[in-house]
């Protein structure tokens, strides 16, 4: 019996290895929210034939990576900027006009509030209602806009740990009033890619209305590459790109991951791998979870869905360490504000026969 609860993250594989004694080749990763098809084959490929890349420094400008990205999300190659993953771009944003105070949707990923904090800046955070299911209430959201008046709103879409989404409809309003507000807005797009095709979720269709928001995006979670550290911004704000290009650090972003991204990103047939899987699995578990009668299930749009335990007794860490000791980590989601009350786990979706092997055993404690 273990003394004290210790809560993980979904990358803490080492820690569980050390803490449970459990080889971490051994657990699989319900917690960590990566594509389960693993890196691109392409890039894999491609990689080995231009090792002779690190011999050399990257373009400063990431001219053809910039276009292959801009191919990708459907944006222009000047409307982006490239760094060293999401959270170097969260940085930059944040630190080149520190905002006073700042307006973020929670339940969601922390370094958002750090970033700011860090810079001076105060935090007020916007709570999703789980009687609505943690979608977002536009009208009563800008209403709150108003009220507060902040310098930056940041919203995470799809959200984490939620997996609910803001449409672009709703986009727009929240982008017209913060222009009327003059607040500048950071739409988290980490899991936008995962999302329905046919839903349109991402804001990038708005860079041609809107010039107050910036897209951030990466390659860890989709790509399954998060130590490549490669991320990029889309803003059509193009004298933001220059001013923070000059106070940026050259070359954050190394050759191979400048290689690397070239490949992946015109990988299509990977791509179109990935979100058949997704699409597919996400509807199945979603599907099989809303028969149970002692869970509620939230509709995802991302690759992870978000459960909460109706059944009496049983909290989020007793579902985490009855899945660990399968060598099934799921992620216990009471450390998120919000969700402290302990009946809140998530997990993302893998390969078909794992999602069942994890279902079959959530079932033991929850069917």
């Amino acid at each position: 019996m273990l003394e004290a609860k210790e809560h993980f993250h979904g990358s803490d594989l080492e820690k569980i290895e050390k803490y449970f004694g459990i080889p971490k080749d051994r657990i699989t990763a319900f917690g960590a929210n990566v594509n389960p098809l693993g890196i691109s084959p392409r890039m894999r490929r491609g990689l080995a034939s231009h090792i002779d890349a690190v011999s050399a420094y990257p373009d400063p400008e990431y001219t053809e990576l910039r276009g292959h990205i801009a191919a990708y999300a459907g944006c222009r190659p000047e409307e982006i900027l490239v760094g060293n993953g999401c959270t170097e771009l969260i940085s930059l944003f944040i630190q080149i006009h520190p905002p006073g105070k700042a307006f973020i949707v929670s339940p969601t990923y922390s370094e958002y509030e750090r970033e700011i904090r860090l810079c001076g800046g105060s935090v007020r955070y916007y709570a999703l209602q789980e009687t609505l299911d943690f979608q977002l209430d536009t009208e009563d959201f800008c209403r709150e806009l108003s009220a507060q008046r902040p310098d930056i709103c940041v919203i995470c879409n799809p959200n984490n740990p939620t997996s609910t989404a803001v449409l672009p409809d709703d986009m727009r309003r929240i982008l017209d009033c913060c222009r009327k507000l003059g607040t500048f807005v950071m739409i988290d797009e980490t899991y936008a890619e995962f999302a329905p095709e046919n839903a349109g979720v991402s804001a990038v269709g708005l860079l041609k209305e809107y010039n107050n928001f910036v897209i951030l995006r990466g390659v860890s979670k989709f790509f399954a590459a998060p130590g490549l550290r490669l991320g990029y911004a889309m803003t059509s704000n193009l004298d933001l790109l220059a001013e923070i290009r000059e106070r940026k650090n050259p070359w954050t972003l190394n050759s191979l991951a400048d290689v690397a991204g070239s490949l992946m990103f015109t990988d299509r047939e990977y791509i179109e791998q990935t979100r058949e899987l997704i699409s597919s699995e996400r509807e199945r578990v979603f599907r099989e979870l809303a028969s149970w009668k002692n869970v509620k299930v939230y509709r995802p749009w991302a690759n992870f869905i978000l459960v909460r335990i109706l059944k009496e007794g049983v909290t989020a860490y007793d579902i985490f360490l009855h899945a660990i000791r399968r060598g099934l980590m799921l992620r216990d989601c009471s450390t998120f504000p919000g969700l402290e009350d302990e009946t809140f786990f998530r997990f993302c979706f893998m390969m078909p026969e794992k999602n069942t092997e994890l279902m079959e055993c959530l079932k033991e404690l929850l069917g």
